[in-house]
């Protein structure tokens, strides 16, 4: 056992002066002790990760902020000039940050005038006036530990050598917290269009005749020629005109989980069972950060949470256990305003002009020669949100003279996020759970399923805050844009935003102004099994299929995703004992298994395929004969499963990624999809996608050539992270392959790798817990490893445990956590 102990330097001096004063003959009295304001014990087990204890929501909040700092101080750091809307200042406006993130990798440059416009001041303050008292302090105590370990850092370590002597390695205030918590509440709409919103500008020639006093002929003339150019490209405008913007959450690939809830009767044994996997970042700003806390009689909840928050966002309790997966419920809507004639930013409501809300902004830009030049911008919200300029998707939908459009994110003004996940923390039972989650309704972009102590159910919801736009609204409101706009983001409310009567409306449960009462909020409770894998709440469970809630939430008559379908099939198979694991339990034995064993869905199609485009020795590609002998016969001994040792599996992604891209679902499928049998259709190879397909496997087998790879490779000489002088083979792939598994790089094999180490994402924070009388049993990976510090201890070494499919039994009583032989403690206090 290793035990430290860790005061600040002015409380050390204090203890010394007076020490001295005593020594003096200043007081007969013993030295008073001094009190610290915040105080936190630190334990660590394995993997490093750290338990937290304190007496205090501000002790607790300190230790938190002080191990996240230890372990990833840089991606905290630059975070932080992130959501200050800083990134120019330091790394000059055209470069972008090092890795993606829930707003993508916009110019810092754009990001910084978003976040300075949409993340402003008054918006921090309305959601740190939101907060009790608890997480107040909690983040009041965040603060200070933060600060201390930065403190500590730049006297002198050799750990965190990317940003220890860099400028922008500053301080925090509880207001950088804010924003950073304030901004995951966004990911599901506003950041999704940081630079529509931080490029939107009014046309000039408009502008420039509104600010004069006098406006002249060649003003006149000026305005009519801009106002003609926008009639002309409105005419223009036509369903499957607009580019479908790529958004990185919500969208239809990239940010994506798979949960599972199994009740009591199938699980064989005394407890539910619940299984979380977030498909997330592997590193950033938005990557899990692993951790209990502790304060005890108050709260003991361990788990994961993004960066930068002292919360568990996913985790467990002794009584509750939970996760997320992204929801397909639209959290965000436009609105299309028609323009005062005699000013462009001056929007008609109710028949009356009136004028958006200015926001001049400064932002310190890093030029060439290393010191800083000055940009301006006014940009404008509306009262709906912020103008934004989708003229990237379509001319027609950009700013002109005639009308503009805003953004409405329902997460926007949704401050009760956190007091939610804080109410989870310490929930007893999995019925304070579903009451909290109604009460809040308050989740912003994800669904959830929560398993509890005692309950022979489980639950799932997609519960929270959702744009209230019934049908009704949304015909008789329909604005000129409506139908183009929808054909491209489907579901998405456009509506007129000139009259009040096309507000979102509110119904008698509803929270929040605007947003969907949580009586009309899908959920679900099972004795049998819940699950999701991002397509909507229809199949919940795949034997009880949900319907009838408003369309925002998702389609109940589409096909679904390849990695849903395996997902349901996986529970359905593991139910009926049909998936060679031993009997027909769901328990957390054989769930830790099935959810690694890297299984396909499209290789349910992978003979038929094979028939027809191994047919010959060569396919023609583009004029160029690509011989494919070899890759057929790879593909036709490999077993279909992409676990590490698989020799063949990298052929058949490249060639299946294509063909989901390339083929229409009607061109490729012989049986079409029926919603009476979701999971099994679309189904059947066409004889008549042999020529499509062809090409797609040319390609792939083209693609393979180019990076130099053998046709039987091992997956995990493909497929690896690199870290701290050791490879680590991975399994599992991406998820339009149809793995249920994911590992996602974002390589294709031409560049010679699927490494993980560039702009990965993939299976992040897991946990399997159960509920044993005992108590509460768990067990985890931090796929990435805890720490960004290449000489951090835990840099690499839960990504080596994750590679040998080694859960962690994660500790969660004193007597466990102190019993834990890699345990060590240190107490930090100031």
């Amino acid at each position: 056992m290793i035990q430290t102990v860790f005061r600040s330097s002015w409380r050390s001096l204090s203890l010394v002066a007076a020490a001295a004063l005593a020594a003096c003959g200043g007081s007969d009295s013993p030295a008073p002790e001094v009190q610290s304001k915040y105080k936190a014990e630190i334990r660590r087990t394995a993997m490093g990760v750290p338990h937290i204890k304190a007496q205090d929501w501000g002790g607790l909040g300190y230790g938190s902020g002080y191990a996240q700092a230890q372990d990833n101080l840089c991606t905290l750091a630059d975070s932080f000039v992130t959501y200050r809307g800083e990134r120019s200042q330091y790394f000059g406006g055209d470069a972008t940050a090092l890795y993606d993130s829930t707003i993508d990798r916009p110019r810092n440059i754009d990001s910084d005038f978003f976040f300075r416009h949409v993340v402003s001041a008054d918006m921090i303050a309305q959601m740190e006036k939101a907060q009790p008292d608890n997480l107040l302090q909690l983040v009041d105590g965040y603060v200070a530990g933060y600060n201390r370990m930065l403190a500590e850092t730049q006297k002198g370590s050799d750990r965190h050598a990317a940003c220890a002597k860099e400028a922008w390695l500053q301080p925090i205030t509880r207001d950088d917290v804010w924003r950073r918590m304030y901004t995951a509440n966004l990911a599901g709409g506003l950041s999704n269009f940081v630079a529509a919103i931080a490029n939107a500008q009014p046309p000039q020639a408009t502008k420039t005749a509104a600010l004069s006093s006098k406006p002249n002929a060649r003003a006149k003339s000026l305005r009519a020629k801009d106002a003609k150019a926008a009639e002309v490209q409105l005419a223009m405008l036509k369903p499957g005109s607009v580019k479908t913007p790529a958004l990185q959450v919500g969208g239809t690939t990239g940010i994506g989980s798979n949960m599972y809830g199994f009740g009591q009767q199938v699980t064989g044994g005394d407890s539910s069972v619940l299984f979380g996997n977030p498909h997330w970042y592997w590193k950033g700003p938005d990557r899990f950060y692993q951790q209990q806390l502790t304060i005890p009689g108050k709260i003991d909840v361990s788990g994961a949470s993004f960066l930068g928050i002292p919360l568990v966002l996913i985790g467990f309790n002794n009584d509750v256990a939970w996760s997320h997966t992204v929801s397909t419920a639209r959290r965000f809507g436009f609105f299309f305003y028609q323009l005062s004639s005699s000013d462009p930013t001056q929007y008609m409501r109710d028949g009356q002009p009136k004028a958006m809300q200015a926001n001049e902004i400064s932002v310190r830009v890093r030029n060439a020669s290393g010191g800083t030049d000055t940009v301006k911008r006014t940009l404008y919200k509306t009262e709906h949100g912020p103008v934004l300029t989708l003229a990237a998707m379509n001319p027609a939908l950009g700013w002109n003279s005639q009308y503009v459009l805003a953004i409405r994110d329902i997460n926007a003004y949704n401050f009760r996020t956190f007091r939610n996940w804080l109410r989870w923390n310490q929930a007893k039972s999995l019925d304070e759970f579903i009451q909290v989650q109604k009460e809040e309704a308050a989740i912003p972009w994800v669904n959830t399923v929560a398993a509890g102590r005692g309950s022979a159910q489980v639950w799932y919801a997609d519960m929270g805050a959702v744009p209230n736009a019934p049908p009704a609204l949304l015909k008789a409101c329909a604005s000129p844009l409506s139908a183009a706009l929808n054909a491209s983001l489907p579901e998405v409310p456009v509506l007129v935003g000139s009259s009040s009567q096309c507000d979102w409306v509110k119904d008698a449960d509803s929270v929040q102004d605007g947003a969907i009462g949580p009586s009309r909020m899908p959920s679900l409770k099972r004795d049998d099994y819940v699950g999701n894998m991002n397509d909507s709440y229809w199949l919940s469970n795949a034997t009880a299929p949900l319907t009838g809630y408003p369309s925002i939430f998702g389609s109940t008559s589409s096909s679904q995703s390849l990695r849903t379908r395996l997902g349901h099939t996986m529970a359905l198979q593991r139910l009926a004992g049909s998936d060679g694991y031993a009997g027909k339990n769901a328990s957390s034995e054989i769930v830790r298994q099935m959810v690694l064993d890297s299984r396909i869905y499209s290789t349910k199609f992978k003979d038929q395929a094979l028939q027809l485009v191994c047919d010959k020795a060569t396919v023609s590609v583009s004029g160029t004969e690509v011989p494919v002998t070899e890759a057929c016969q790879v593909l036709m001994q490999w077993n279909g499963v992409g676990d590490s040792q698989a020799k063949g599996s990298h052929i058949w992604d490249e060639f299946w990624s294509r063909v989901a891209s390339q083929i229409k679902e009607a061109e490729l499928y012989q049986t079409p999809f029926s919603s009476s049998d979701p999971i099994n259709t679309p189904s059947g190879i066409k004889a008549s996608a042999q020529s499509a397909l062809k090409f797609a496997f040319g390609q792939a087998v083209q693609a393979v050539n180019t990076g130099g790879v053998a046709m039987a490779a091992e997956r995990g000489s493909l497929l690896y992270s690199k870290k701290a002088g050791t490879t680590t083979a991975l399994y599992g792939g991406c998820g339009n392959v149809g793995y249920f598994t994911i590992n996602c790089s974002e390589n294709s094999i031409s560049t010679g790798n699927y490494s993980m180490d560039g702009q990965p994402h993939g299976n992040s924070y897991m946990q399997v817990v159960s509920f044993p009388a005992a108590g509460v049993e768990a067990h985890t990976f931090l796929t990435f490893s805890l720490s960004d510090d290449p000489k951090n201890p835990h840099y690499a070494d839960y990504t080596q445990s994750y590679g040998a499919k080694q859960w962690v039994r994660q500790p969660f009583t004193d007597a466990a956590i102190a019993a834990d032989k890699n345990y060590s403690t240190q107490t930090v206090s100031e």
